[in-house]
């Protein structure tokens, strides 16, 4: 998991991006694109038009760090609006990054007694 501070906010980018973008073009798109600080310590994931690889952008205070994670099955659960970004807590990033559906995660079944 990504070593994110506690006060750190998580922000998806809605719609499709252009997955061959890199820290310089994607900071450059949460800038202009979103009006939002890439360098403020917030996290901001993108996911291209397959769904299945997302980019996370993240400045610690001492850098830009580019994430990135490509599912071998299935696709990233994703908003359906088209422009803008969406806000996450941390634990539906962790959902996110397992590839569950952090909308409305189901608990798996559990045995409730050994015997």
């Amino acid at each position: 998991m990504i070593p994110i501070a506690a006060g750190a906010r998580i922000w998806i980018a809605t719609g499709h991006t252009d997955m061959r973008k890199g820290m310089q073009g994607l900071a450059l798109l949460v800038q202009e694109g979103f009006g939002r600080d890439p360098f403020a310590g917030d996290v901001f994931v993108f996911r291209g038009r397959a769904g299945t690889l997302i980019k996370a952008l993240w400045h610690d205070g001492i850098g830009l760090s580019l994430y990135a994670k490509r599912l071998d099955r299935g696709r990233f659960i994703w908003p359906s609006t088209v422009d803008g970004v969406v806000a996450l807590s941390a634990a539906q990033m962790g959902y996110l990054l397992e590839a569950i559906d952090w909308r409305n995660p189901q608990h798996s079944w559990r045995p409730q007694s050994a015997g």
